[in-house]
Parts: structure tokens; C-alpha cells; sequence
């Protein structure tokens, strides 16, 4: 399964024009049910003004951010899950995502057709009954997924007997405490599993399992308040399942993204009370979602941000940067970020005892500045 996310929600909510504000990317938006038919992926720099920080004490000749890659999933409908509007296709590509942003309309609009159930049909605008929707479709796929993989399990005891029966024990648990959520249109994540009933799914890759973050796509009227009674709403649903929120003017980020201009930038998002994208933080917020964590080496030639898994060990982080970092391995020397903007150079951070050597044992943290010592 692909480290990517998957924005994904019902048509004409704005996702295609969310899409392209991320990534600069010719996406589709034209006000029209499934305009988009194959996803469009694009990878997004992430902002850290921990690597502009970083940048500042070196003067590098080049600055190299981390990344996501989103993919802009076409509109889901009532009865995707039984393949209605291209339903099996869009599924299988969120099945292929670790993360979903489910993008939820939150603006009035008369000129932009609000469709629910049926692509020919304007429908209110009603966030709830939208995210309801979208759910259920996914709530009968998994149902579908399990039941196949039951039909599999029991050939299996067949075959085997009661060695298997023990061996399925976990997955049988968990799908005790699944189905009755996804009959009644309620994600799986919320199932209270153990680990061993997780590891006895995971390989189902159980789309409503999938970590979410909701995106309330405002107006623009909606900017400076951050809230409106259709966010109101997304956010006590998504408080029930123990999800995020992230508020998004698509239209504000689709004009922001045309501004090349820094400064203009800037004045352009204080002129409406914002100090930061609503797409950075979606970025930044999907990123930690994915189990994904930031490294950084500086130096004249380069400042850079390095991607690893939320876990790892000093020689997997530096295999990021080449195999034979982690093949030969030695020690890392280590300091962070916070160290840097507190004693304000490395001879200042080692004079304080705060620059470390790190051995193969050490679990690398997010933020940590690390130069590995190595031999092949």
C-alpha cells in the first residue's frame, strides 16, 4: 500500500480545485459530476519552517523540503460500492491509499450544483448526510471484503482443521466487533481492537480502517471566523470517531497558489487573517497521520529534510539517505532543532553537552539534526 493520500468526497465539493491548489497541478474542477475519471497524484512539498530554520544557520546552495504525494480520487455517489458512477474503479484506487482526506462541502453556492445520490440531481447542502454517504459506500465494501475473506477462511478450517480455527481466532474477533459498526454505516476505526485482532485485518487493507482527516471546504466569507454552522457540523461528526478537522477555502488556496511572489503571499493570507496556508496544514497533518517523521542534515552544499517512519532506528534513517549508510553504520552524532534555535550554533550546542553520539539502538526523533559516521 502506497504512503500516499487520497482526497476523496462526493462531486462538486471542491476537491479537484483543492487538488490543484496543493500541487500546481492541471487538475480538473469544471462543475460537473466525475470530470475527474483517473486519479491525478501530485507531490507536495511540505512546509517546516524547522528546515528554513535550519537553512539560515548554513547558507546552503540548496534546500530540499520533504514531501507528500495526494491523489485527487474522482466523486463518489450512492452505490459506488455496488459499482454505480465508476464506484469499483475510485475504490480501488482509495484501497491503494494509507491516508484519506474526505473533503466535505461547507459553503453555500447556487451556481455549483450540490449532488448526493444521484449525479442529476441538486441535493441540499447538508455536511452530515454528505459524509453519511460516503461512508456507507465504504462501510459495504468492507462488508463485501470480509465476506470474501470469510469464504476463504472456511475452505481454509475445512482443509485444515482445528490448528486453523485457532490460528483464526483474532480475525474472527475483530470481525465480531466490525461488522455490527459498518451495518450501521460506522467506520471500522472505531472498532476498540486489539493488536492482535489489528494484525489479523491489516492484510484486508479494510478501507474505512484508513486514518481520515475531514476537510471543510469554506466560502470565503467563512475565512476569518474559521468556523461556520456546516463546520460546526463536520466537527462534532469527526469528534465521535476521534478524527481531525482541517478548514479549507478552496477558492482562497487555488488564488494563493497562483501568487509567486513571498511577500505577496503573505500580505495576500493577512489580508484574511491567516499566518499559514489551510493547505500546509493539511499537508503537515497528513504527513504525522501516515506514521511519517523528519530528520534533517545541514551543511553548506545542502539543508535537507529526510522522511522516515515514526519508530525507526538510527542505520534505517540513515539508509534513507544511501544503503550503504546503514550497511556500514557506526554511530550517529545527533542534536535537534530546538537545541540549534536555543544555543545558536553547533560549537555553542556542544560547549552545553547537548551534542550526542547515538548508537544502532537509538529511536531517531522528529526534529533531530544527525550526521552519520559510517564504514563499507
Amino acid at each position: 500500500m502506497a504512503l500516499e493520500c487520497g482526497i476523496v468526497g462526493l462531486p462538486n465539493v471542491g476537491k479537484s480545485t483543492i487538488f490543484s491548489a496543493l500541487t500546481a497541478a492541471p487538475a480538473s474542477a469544471e462543475n460537473f459530476p466525475f470530470c475527474t475519471i483517473d486519479p491525478n497524484v501530485g507531490i507536495v512539498d511540505l512546509p517546516d519552517e524547522r528546515l528554513d530554520f535550519l537553512a539560515s544557520k548554513h547558507n546552503p546552495k540548496k534546500k530540499t523540503p520533504a514531501s507528500v504525494k495526494f491523489v485527487d480520487i474522482a466523486g463518489l455517489i450512492k452505490g459506488a460500492s455496488q459499482g454505480e458512477g465508476l464506484g469499483n474503479k475510485f475504490l480501488a484506487n482509495i484501497r491503494e491509499c494509507s491516508v484519506i482526506a474526505h473533503v466535505v462541502r461547507c459553503f453555500d453556492n447556487p451556481d455549483i450544483m450540490h449532488v448526493r445520490e444521484n449525479a442529476n440531481e441538486a441535493a441540499p447542502i447538508d455536511p452530515e448526510s454528505d459524509i453519511l454517504t460516503i461512508n456507507y459506500e465504504l462501510c459495504q465494501a468492507d462488508l463485501n471484503t470480509i465476506e470474501k475473506r470469510e469464504e476463504k477462511n472456511v475452505k481454509t478450517v475445512r482443509a485444515l482443521g482445528k490448528d486453523a480455527e485457532k490460528q483464526l481466532a483474532p480475525f474472527n474477533s475483530a470481525v465480531a466487533k466490525i461488522r455490527p459498526l459498518l451495518l450501521d454505516g460506522k467506520c471500522a476505526r472505531t472498532a476498540d481492537l486489539t493488536d492482535d485482532e489489528k494484525a489479523a485485518i491489516y492484510d484486508m487493507f479494510l478501507l474505512t480502517m484508513k486514518p481520515t482527516i475531514y476537510v471543510a471546504n469554506v466560502d470565503e466569507d467563512t475565512i476569518a471566523e474559521g468556523t461556520n454552522k456546516y463546520v460546526e457540523v463536520v466537527q462534532k461528526y469527526a469528534d465521535e470517531e476521534h478524527s481531525e478537522v482541517v478548514v479549507i477555502c478552496g477558492k482562497f488556496e487555488a488564488d494563493l497558489a497562483d501568487i509567486d511572489d513571498p511577500a505577496d503571499k503573505k500580505d495576500f493570507m493577512e489580508s484574511v487573517g491567516l499566518t499559514e496556508s489551510g493547505l500546509a496544514v493539511l499537508a503537515r497533518k497528513t504527513y504525522h497521520l501516515m506514521g511519517l517523521r523528519t530528520f534533517f542534515t545541514g551543511g553548506s552544499d545542502e539543508c535537507r529534510a529526510w522522511t522516515i517512519h515514526a519508530g525507526d532506528k538510527a542505520p534505517r534513517a540513515a539508509g534513507v539517505i544511501h544503503t550503504d549508510f546503514e550497511k556500514g553504520f557506526i554511530r550517529a552524532e545527533a542534536y535537534t532543532i530546538d537545541d540549534l534555535r536555543q544555543y545558536g550554533d553547533e560549537a555553542a550546542i556542544k560547549a552545553a553537552g547537548k551534542y550526542r553520539q547515538e548508537g544502532k539502538e537509538y529511536v531517531v526523533q522528529d526534529g533531530d539534526v544527525l550526521f552519520f559516521k559510517f564504514n563499507v
